[in-house]
């Protein structure tokens, strides 16, 4: 076995440390996106996906070119290991996988242009002792047009800095506002139990309570 000293580089993954912390993310490999897609003369976008898409009904011409949609939405996937700004908009690609239309294309065009303006973002990890667990949560009711089911996402911080986030489309039709509020705080109230426990077996206490932020 060959010590190659301090991690620079993992399976696409960046990696740079500093005195205030670790700074994670996958700029050669955006890059790498960008040109594979010819958008290196495009015009950035502010946010990766309309605010008012209608991807659910589209009537446009199915995609010809199945399998270069496909692998594009894959490698966005990946992103996602460093990029929460990318979960929204990667779930909802993700959805039309089966049988993609020309606007699905266009809509992950228009990620890769959200990525030619931020190639290098990417998240902090911060070498503080204070790992104070908190998390954030909310929903869209009924957001999506087929089947009116909600989606929800939420993020969890270490103090401060993101460890854990999830985008996702409730399995049933919510009844209520209260009960489609509720469900990713249950969601999300797992995870954190489960990731105090993973501290306190790393022999990492954690003696304050967990903070749960909704807007419910």
């Amino acid at each position: 076995m060959k010590d190659l000293g301090m991690l620079k580089y993992f399976l696409g993954i960046e990696v740079a440390r500093t005195q205030e912390g670790i700074f994670l993310c996958e700029r050669k490999y955006t890059l790498d996106i960008i040109s594979k897609s010819g958008l290196f003369g495009a015009k950035p976008t502010t946010f990766p996906m309309e605010q008012n898409h209608h991807l659910g009904d589209s009537i446009s011409l199915p995609l010809k070119d199945v399998e270069r949609h496909l692998k594009l939405v894959g490698r966005l996937i990946y992103l996602t290991f460093t990029h929460p700004d990318l979960s929204f908009a990667v779930h909802i690609l993700s959805q039309f996988m089966h049988a993609p239309r020309q606007d699905h294309w266009s809509a992950s065009f228009r990620v890769v242009r959200y990525l030619k303006g931020c190639p290098g973002q990417g998240i902090f990890l911060s070498s503080s002792c204070n790992l104070y667990l908190s998390g954030w949560c909310d929903t869209d009711w009924a957001s999506c047009p087929a089947t009116r089911r909600s989606v929800f996402g939420w993020m969890v911080f270490l103090d401060g800095s993101p460890v854990s986030w999830k985008t996702k489309k409730h399995v049933t039709v919510a009844h209520s506002f209260t009960e489609v509020e509720y469900r990713p705080m249950d969601v999300v109230t797992y995870e954190l139990k489960w990731l105090k426990g993973l501290l306190n077996s790393l022999g990492i206490s954690h003696p304050t309570e967990v903070t749960l932020f909704c807007d419910g």
